[in-house]
């Protein structure tokens, strides 16, 4: 996967959950995956016949980072990269959706994770910047600024400080802004992974949050 060119593969499959997302007249916005690795032939784990095994998919959510195992139809055509949409509205190609934790995805999906949460993050650079905006305290003593790796009291000030003289544009203006934080994208990029190994983090600000949740 190269830096300079989007992952996001042109099939019939992505067309489909494109046009679902864009819908006019639609109640809820229709959610989207990034796909992490494809079975075609099935789990290598499942005894069954190949004609009895159905092909398998693993995603990662666009909006709220969760993990899903999809069961794929017969004529699904699917490759690392591509969006499907997870719902509301019904996907031909996914026979079911079953949401799964970290240690749940294959090796493959684990490798390509890490990769898709930091392209996710470089997709909509707006929202991600907007938590350095918008970040607030969680207790009396825990600040959501401080959940973020290498993140203490007073690198906390200084983006709080900054942030009361305008908001921050871009995550070259935090870095720009704030002395002390030298990779804003990357220490967002490390905090989601983690969320997203460690089922049991008490508190979570990406995974399984959407836009919605604030």
């Amino acid at each position: 996967m190269t830096d300079d060119e989007p992952s996001l593969d042109d099939t019939s499959a992505e067309a489909d959950a494109t046009e679902a997302e864009d819908a006019p007249g639609s109640a809820e916005r229709q959610r989207m995956a990034v796909l992490l690795d494809y079975l075609p032939n099935g789990d290598p784990s499942d005894n069954r016949p190949p004609h009895q095994k159905p092909a398998l998919a693993y995603a990662l959510g666009e909006d709220d980072f969760r993990l899903y195992e999809f069961r794929l139809a017969d004529e699904a055509d699917l490759a690392i990269g591509d969006r499907i949409a997870v719902g509301p509205e019904p996907n031909e190609v996914v026979d079911r959706i079953s949401e799964i934790g970290f240690d749940d995805l294959t090796r493959n999906a684990q490798g390509e994770l890490e990769y898709a949460v930091e392209e996710l993050i470089e997709r909509d650079e707006r929202r991600f910047v907007d938590f350095y905006n918008d970040a607030g305290p969680i207790t009396l003593r825990l600040h959501q600024l401080n959940l973020l790796p290498g993140i203490g009291k007073k690198l906390r000030n200084n983006i709080l400080e900054e942030r009361k003289r305008g908001p921050f544009e871009s995550f070259d203006d935090v870095e720009e802004r704030v002395s002390g934080l030298h990779r804003p994208r990357e220490v967002l990029a490390e905090r989601i992974m983690e969320e997203l190994r460690d089922e049991d983090l008490k508190y979570k600000t990406f995974v399984g949050r959407n836009d919605e949740d604030g």
